[in-house]
């Protein structure tokens, strides 16, 4: 029986989603233990992509194959939320179809990221947002950038991977810019991320937004292929997967 979960977790703690050889201490990993202990078997979970080190989700996706015998969605899940860590949470889960894959069958993510600008740092939310405390950022600047981001690009030089052999295009949809009084919060959409990606298009938009950038260099960027003139790579902690679309 083919099962589709949404998972939230706070990763701060953790070395990213996909399971490693040289770690346990991962969100793959630990979800497919106790899917392994309640099953009987090893029980292997698929997630919609892998986020970095310290990266949050607020809905992540993953699919998984029990034994026919297993056919309670709530008893799957009662078990899952008892056993796992405190900072993994099942939304929901649900009988999918035996074709459906969690990677492979995702059309679209959606990533974002918050950066806190008060002088004021917030305890509370420290380990969710990047506290910028330089100089204020120009947001229709860092608008204005974004646009030139959006739509079928080759991104490599948005690649945190150096050895990355595989095809680096991808394409954005929306990047969506929202400011509060103490919070620049970014929404990136798109068919798929290479590793470090958004963290990278993030660090970029800061550097336009404090002057170091023009939106003008973007194009420019982009057609180099070369990751050193782009901007730096944004910390993990103000990044969450927010939705997945299939």
């Amino acid at each position: 029986m083919n099962y589709k979960i949404l998972i939230a977790y706070d990763g701060t703690k953790y070395n990213g989603w996909q399971i490693q050889r040289s770690s346990q201490n991962t969100i793959q990993g630990k979800i497919s233990d106790v899917l392994t202990k309640l099953a009987g078997v090893q029980t292997d979970v698929i997630g919609s992509g892998r986020t970095d080190a310290g990266v949050h989700a607020l809905a992540q996706c993953a699919n998984f194959v029990m034994p026919d015998r297993f056919d309670n969605e709530i008893f799957i899940m009662d078990y899952l939320n008892k056993y796992l860590p405190e900072d993994i949470s099942v939304l929901s889960i649900e009988k999918a179809d035996s074709k459906f894959h969690a990677r492979f069958s995702a059309v679209s993510k959606t990533y974002r990221y918050r950066i806190h600008t008060s002088n004021i740092k917030d305890v509370f939310q420290r380990k969710y947002v990047y506290t910028y405390l330089d100089k204020k950022l120009n947001v229709n600047l860092m608008r204005q950038a974004a646009e030139k981001l959006i739509g079928t690009y080759d991104f490599k030089a948005f690649c945190g991977n150096p050895h990355f052999k595989k095809s680096s295009v991808r394409t954005i949809t929306s990047i969506d810019i929202k400011e509060s009084e103490f919070e620049i919060s970014i929404d990136f959409t798109g068919d798929g991320f290479l590793q470090n990606m958004v963290r990278i298009l993030t660090g970029t938009l800061i550097e336009v937004g404090n002057g170091n950038i023009k939106p003008s260099q973007i194009s420019e960027i982009i057609n180099s292929k070369d990751r050193q003139l782009a901007g730096f790579t944004a910390p993990a902690c103000g990044l969450a997967l927010v939705k997945v679309e299939y």
